[in-house]
């Protein structure tokens, strides 16, 4: 046979939904109606940030950046999961699998460490009040946010390289709805160097913010039982709730997908608690941060109010 005639082809297949081959239309219509409404709830929760005066502090700067990270983040992941209900074969080349996964990582990672800005926001904010406005001045803030889009990219090298250095062992079938580290991996052959430089890295990117963000929430919850008046001590709660909510889902599902030995992948599994971290969590963001927040509930009323007046 003729070698020039030989082509070896390098594209992945992503199965994604495959298996449920009668629900293509009705997940395909639920999916992007979620991810239509995430969109438009984290580009309307940037717009009011900036449009309202009042929400120009720290705190929904952090907000602010968290939202614009979440737009990229669904972004990168979700349009080419809905193409795999619309077509028979969702194929993906090696570079754009590379690609998917390297902003997938640099986002998820910036996210991980937005939220340990806001626990740390927070706990400057009631713990040290007379003080925050100097802690959390502007330099501070720009160089918190720049710092951790700075570390994403860097984890996010780190973690795509020790994936893609790894040789592909016989199917390139992907069992899962996006080029995500577990499944990808699932497809090499063994490099136990790779494995713990991958487990390291995922568990910098994870655990290290988890404590930080518990060090932080038991410092706020000791100056929160502080306070005498029960108002008090009401509206404090209320404020850290949503971000405590919020932490616990994803670093809940994360911590469940990344942190395992490759032997102990679920492929089917955790594809479902995927759903929950790429499509669920990215929506209740703005729901959390809009309907728990007075200050953006007015800013949201504020501006109705003015388009209703204009008309």
């Amino acid at each position: 046979m003729d070698r020039g005639n030989q082509t070896v082809s390098t594209d992945f297949i992503i199965l994604g939904f495959s298996s449920l081959p009668d629900l293509r239309l009705p997940l395909f219509i639920i999916f992007l109606t979620l991810h239509l409404v995430t969109l438009a709830g984290n580009v309307l929760i940037f717009t009011l940030i900036l449009m309202d005066a009042r929400l120009h502090t720290p705190m929904y700067f952090f907000l602010c950046s968290l939202s614009s990270v979440e737009v990229f983040y669904n972004l990168a992941i979700v349009p080419k999961m809905l193409m795999g209900f619309i077509v028979s074969k969702n194929s993906i080349s090696f570079v754009g699998c590379v690609t998917q996964m390297y902003f997938f990582v640099t986002l998820g990672g910036a996210e991980c460490f937005f939220l340990t800005i806001m626990a740390y926001d927070r706990y400057v904010a009631i713990c040290n009040p007379l003080r925050y406005l100097i802690v959390m001045n502007r330099k501070i803030c720009v160089c918190l946010v720049v710092g951790s889009c700075i570390g994403g990219v860097l984890l996010s090298l780190v973690l795509t390289t020790c994936v893609f250095r790894l040789p592909i062992c016989g199917s390139r079938e992907i069992n899962h709805f996006f080029c995500d580290i577990p499944p990808v991996l699932s497809l090499t052959c063994s490099d136990a160097v790779a494995e713990i430089t991958l487990f390291v890295v995922s568990s910098l990117i994870l655990m290290v913010p988890v404590i930080l963000i518990l060090i932080s929430y038991i410092y706020i919850v000791a100056a929160i039982l502080r306070i005498r008046s029960e108002a008090g001590r009401r509206k404090a709660f209320s404020t850290c709730a949503s971000h405590l909510f919020v932490c616990l889902l994803h670093y809940g599902c994360a911590i469940f997908i990344y942190l395992r030995p490759k032997s102990s992948y679920s492929l089917n599994h955790d594809k479902l608690v995927a759903v929950v971290y790429t499509n669920v969590t990215p929506l209740l963001y703005p729901m959390i941060y809009t309907m728990r927040n007075k200050d953006v509930k007015g800013a949201l009323i504020k501006v109705l109010g003015r388009k209703t007046r204009c008309q």
